[in-house]
């Protein structure tokens, strides 16, 4: 009988957390070797296997002895890892152990590597997201590891703004690297940064604490706990660690005319990290300062403890002082510090604090010690809407090509669109001036994103003139509103429709003084079909309130993200129009039979 290897990740020690694959090769296997608490942890899977158990710090006489029963006594050996058995598992160590004995892949004993859930996803998924942005982790055991070159590590991705999760963080014996890590990390975070720390995580015996980089070591750690140390863009929501998964915060136009707030405008299809329930912010920004609770809730088999306070969004930004009911934008700033000037140095220092301040800059005041300064985070805010001449004109003058350029400036974007727009892109938190000078050269300005969208022909350069009021009527009442998809109406001046509008959610198209409506276009995929003609001869009195009825019904009745050909076949009606099926096109074989 031929051997085997078989090196096992079984993750973090939950039975519904082991996969399919890692089931199998365990019931596959002769022999079973690891660590005796992970042996105890899958023993429930085990039938007739032998079982190889050895300490802590045997891991090099487990791989030697796993590829020994493989190699000569010609045993399926599977040697299994909490976790992902190839980060910091036993995958690497089976592998050296072979490469010493000339083995390569061709002739030698078989092995396959079995993934696992490392404790970075496992603990990430019990903290919330907080492994959303660019993460590495690091080991603090310097058993086989000199800690200065963990040390160094540990200021590389401290600087680099990683979030980092902790492995081995603290012994029975080793007790100073956790304390080292936390010195070298305040180098360069606030002391407010969120850090979840877990312990056995889905297992018995389950402790999560989500505290701050500040007081993290007031809990317990050990050799069972992960500890996530989130980066400056994370924030707590609700007791939930969550780390944006960008740095710039993108907003548009809510409405054509209503006065824009960044925090306000932050919209879910722009960034899918920004939270909902924009609308409460005004109420919710000014509302009474309470202290935060220390929350406790029960978690399978444990706790969890909300060790931080949670953050508050207001004008001026989110601040370190009270619960939050509805959005949060960055990540908590440090609390502002006092320091009595004694020297030289202080009094420097406090000069540096004053200037930050007056530029937004949150510092920690530093002293001879050398510790760096800490910047609060401040997401980059992108204003973006949609730019057009107008809904009937298609032509943009110099002046107003000039215009955008320079309001674009060398940072910002202009993407032009299928839809007779100009995307405009500029980093900004005060888009009052640009909008206004846009408004003043005659150009439309639109919201982006799941919003209503009115595209109408150029009315052939306004010599068919007759529907132009109509299609102005419409975008005046519609365009810009917000939708559970992106909607579009198309609109054409006579029966051509060059334009497209039958290709559209709604096809509006003038003829002979009267319209006709065309519902529920596809426009993509192998099924696309133009909308299905479902009147003709409406009165022009008549189109704009029809329109808005269906419209609104859309709006209230949708569910998120449907677009409107599936609402339109689901509810089976609309004011009166039933959906019916496209026609499909029939392809003959050719006479020749080819």
């Amino acid at each position: 009988m031929s051997g085997k290897l078989f090196v096992i990740g079984f993750g973090p020690g939950s039975f519904e957390h082991i996969t399919k694959r890692a089931r199998e090769a365990i019931q596959e296997s002769d022999v079973i070797i690891g660590y005796s608490t992970y042996v105890d942890l899958i023993r429930e899977l085990l039938t007739d296997q032998e079982v190889v158990s050895t300490g802590m710090t045997e891991e090099v006489a487990r791989a030697r002895e796993a590829v020994r029963q493989a190699e000569v006594e010609g045993k399926k050996v599977a040697v299994i890892s909490s976790g992902d058995a190839g980060v910091y598992g036993m995958a690497g160590l089976v592998y050296e152990v072979l490469v010493e004995k000339g083995w390569t892949e061709a002739t030698g004993v078989p092995i396959e590597i079995v993934p696992g859930i490392s404790a970075i996803n496992s603990c990430g998924a019990i903290l919330g997201a907080p492994i959303m942005h660019d993460a590495c982790t690091i080991s603090l055991s310097d058993h086989l590891t000199p800690w200065e070159l963990i040390a160094r590590r540990i200021d590389a991705a401290g600087m680099a703004d990683f979030v980092i999760a902790l492995y081995n963080p603290r012994s029975g014996r080793r007790t100073r690297q956790i304390v080292e890590a936390q010195r070298i990390l305040l180098q360069y975070r606030s002391p407010d940064t969120p850090v979840g720390i877990v312990k056995s995580a889905f297992r018995e015996r389950e402790h999560v604490v989500v505290t701050t980089l500040a007081q993290m070591l007031e809990h317990d750690i050990g050799m069972l706990t992960t500890v996530i140390i989130g980066n400056t863009s994370t924030f707590v929501y609700d007791g939930k660690m969550i780390t944006p998964r960008g740095y710039q915060r993108k907003y548009t136009l809510s409405a054509d005319e209503q006065p824009l707030k960044p925090h306000q405008r932050l919209r879910v299809e722009n960034e899918p990290w920004s939270l909902e329930a924009a609308g409460e912010a005004d109420e919710t920004a000014h509302s009474s300062i309470s202290s935060a609770p220390s929350d406790r809730k029960e978690a399978q088999g444990g706790s969890v403890t909300l060790a931080t306070p949670l953050i508050e969004n207001t004008d001026s930004g989110p601040t370190a002082t009270a619960p939050v009911t509805a959005t949060a934008t960055a990540v908590l700033e440090a609390p502002p510090a006092t320091q009595t000037v004694q020297n030289p140095l202080d009094w420097a220092m406090q000069a540096l604090t004053a200037v930050n301040e007056a530029k937004g800059i949150v510092t920690q005041p530093a002293s001879n010690s050398g510790i760096r300064p800490v910047s609060s985070f401040t997401p980059e805010m992108i204003f973006e809407c949609a730019v057009s001449p107008g809904v009937a004109n298609k032509k943009i003058t110099p002046q107003q090509m000039m215009a955008l350029a320079e309001v674009a400036g060398e940072k910002g974007e202009l993407e032009y669109t299928p839809h007779h727009q100009i995307i405009l892109r500029v980093p900004t938190a005060s888009p009052d001036s640009i909008t206004a000078r846009l408004r003043q050269l005659g150009l439309i300005l639109s919201p982006i994103g799941d919003v209503l969208q009115v595209k109408a022909c150029d009315f052939c350069d306004g010599e068919k003139k007759d529907g132009i009021p109509f299609a102005e009527e419409l975008h005046q009442k519609l365009g810009g509103k917000e939708m559970p998809k992106e909607l579009k109406i198309g609109f054409n001046g006579c029966g051509m429709a060059c334009y497209g509008a039958v290709k559209e959610d709604i096809g509006i198209v003038f003829r002979k003084g009267k319209f006709d409506l065309f519902l529920g276009a596809k426009t993509v995929g192998r099924n696309a079909h133009s909308g299905i003609p479902v009147a003709e001869g409406i009165p022009k009195e008549e189109i704009v309130s029809l329109v808005e009825r269906i419209v609104t019904r859309f709006k209230q009745e949708a569910f998120p993200n449907e677009r409107f050909h599936k609402y339109f076949q689901r509810v089976g009606e609309l004011e009166g129009y039933a959906w019916r099926e496209p026609a499909k096109a029939e392809i003959e074989n050719a006479a020749c039979g080819d």
